[in-house]
């Protein structure tokens, strides 16, 4: 009999691919409005992780729209994205401690401020952006004794007919045929939602705990993702505008600059961490 596991946005980029890649292996549960479950409903909440024999609830369910985050800012509390990401976690971590549940709670590489030359699990978070604080806000209500939590960072995968990641937004606009402007003064940790997948399957497995940084294996800026994109794919090079950060971000959010993400604590239990390169090659594979 397969393990039963519960999960929050197990039908979002990297949730519903997770499903697709473990549903073998576990029975996954999903919680969510159209199952008559809202995270920021405290009752229905507990009615339902009472009602279910799952040990484990994934929680993934988030207001993940940096931008439109940062639009939620000026509301504070009355926002949506602390309702979903700050209060609706404060839900899910106070219900399932009382059903006795272990959570896998996702996290961003956006609780830090990118100011370091690279982050490991033990530094401090300082959020510079509205999203990233709500997450590191929802990150203080997990015990890290009993429970996970697991960062990612730049998600990206071979299909998904919901949202587009940076990838598939990438190769779009390459195929519009209009140039556009890739910024080369920041760093990012890409990372294929597969070895997300079989990361996830490796700490059930081992039943761990703490805070793992569950994210590829190579840090570059978005110009050099937009060439790799271009060299892989086939696509204009020609197309690629360089452009600083600070006119390319200006009036939008505030952006760390360097996010150099390490993933060695996950990968010491076995986990396979794509770098972008690999990872694009797979995306490649998948779609021939």
């Amino acid at each position: 009999m397969k393990q039963k596991v519960m999960g929050t946005g197990l039908t979002g980029l990297v949730g519903s691919r997770i499903v697709e890649i473990l549903g073998g292996i576990y029975d996954f549960e999903n919680l969510s409005l159209s199952s008559g479950v809202d995270i920021t409903n405290y009752d229905q909440l507990l009615k339902k992780l009472s009602e279910s024999s799952a040990k484990i609830i994934i929680h993934l369910a988030a207001k993940a729209d940096t931008e439109g985050c940062e639009n939620d800012r000026i509301l504070g509390e009355n926002g949506a994205a602390w309702k979903i990401n700050v209060a609706g976690t404060k839900n899910v971590a106070e219900t399932a401690h009382k059903t006795g549940k272990k959570i896998i709670y996702f996290s961003t590489d956006f609780v830090f401020d990118g100011t370091k030359d690279f982050y490991t699990e033990e530094d401090i978070p300082n959020p510079v952006n509205w999203y990233g604080v709500t997450k590191y806000e929802g990150e203080k209500f997990i015990d890290k004794e009993e429970n996970l939590i697991v960062r990612i960072a730049y998600p990206y995968r071979a299909t998904f007919l919901g949202k587009k990641d940076f990838v598939r937004n990438i190769i779009n606009l390459f195929k519009a045929g209009k140039p556009f402007y890739s910024v080369t003064d920041a760093t990012f940790t890409p990372t294929f939602i597969d070895d997300i997948a079989s990361a996830i399957d490796i700490l059930i497995e081992k039943d761990v705990t703490g805070i793992f940084h569950v994210v590829g294996s190579e840090s570059i800026s978005p110009i050099q993702a937009s060439s790799m994109i271009a060299e892989t794919f086939g696509l204009d090079l020609s197309l690629i505008l360089p452009t600083m950060a600070e006119s390319f971000y200006k009036g939008k959010r505030t952006q760390p600059l360097k996010l150099v993400i390490k993933n060695d604590r996950i990968k010491k239990l076995g986990a396979k961490m794509h770098g972008f390169a690999d990872g694009l090659s797979e995306i490649k594979h998948q779609l021939s």
